[in-house]
């Protein structure tokens, strides 16, 4: 049987809200189980609903797509999806330092949107690494840097440091495994201790903590 993904869809512009859902709603394994037209509905929705993914729109009234993406972290939350007009967009950084999977831009094609869902339903992220990690590393330059804390950082082994180094470069599990020497098996395993032991639910919130502690300094990569 096929395991159907639970989709909301959520963004203020009701014709793109409508045509988002109907194009989902045409793949055998996707359900879309509601929509919403701003980020305070998106949670209402969300928490009623309990979806696999949420395709989230930034800008939108009552409540922003980043503050709504961080308020459905959690270990139940669903995995969200950002949808944004610009690749370089401060505001999908600060969604992805919220706790988003990735993002898409709102002229992506239908294949590459039902690709990203699964992708990101089956618990996988860093969609377009280039560009995500393109994004990640002009806004973490220009933020002002505090003193970040490292003791989460200090729990990784030297090995665990090192492919968390090559995840900021946005290098995939067989580019890591060519690079390591090592099997694609072992690299899944110390990607899955990564983020067990800094408390991280997918590789875009390692790459943003790479960043944002200093142990990648952008530019450098």
């Amino acid at each position: 049987m096929t395991t159907m993904i639970r989709i909301v869809v959520a963004d203020d512009h009701e014709l793109v809200r409508v045509g988002y859902a109907g194009l989902l709603a045409t793949q055998a394994d996707f359900t879309v189980v509601g929509t919403a037209h701003d980020g305070a509905e998106a949670v209402r929705v969300c928490r009623e609903q309990l979806p696999d993914v949420v395709l989230m729109d930034v800008r939108m009234p009552v409540m922003d797509g980043i503050e709504a993406t961080a308020r459905l972290q959690g270990p139940d939350a669903p995995r969200v999806l950002v949808l944004t007009t610009f690749d370089l967009d401060e505001h999908v950084y600060d969604a992805l330092t919220a706790g988003a999977s990735g993002f898409l831009l709102k002229d992506v094609t239908a294949e590459r949107l039902f690709d990203a869902v699964r992708v990101v339903a089956a618990g996988e992220a860093l969609l377009a690494p280039a560009v995500t990690r393109r994004l990640i590393s002009e806004f973490a330059r220009q933020r002002p840097r505090t003193a970040p804390t490292r003791t989460a950082l200090d729990t990784l082994t030297p090995r665990e440091t090192d492919v968390l180094r090559l995840l900021a470069e946005g290098l995939s599990n067989p580019e890591l495994a060519d690079r390591l020497h090592v099997g694609e098996e072992t690299v899944k395993t110390h990607v899955s201790r990564i983020l067990s032991k800094l408390g991280l639910r997918d590789r875009t919130q390692a790459v943003v903590m790479a960043y944002e502690t200093g142990l990648v300094v952008p530019g450098t990569t």
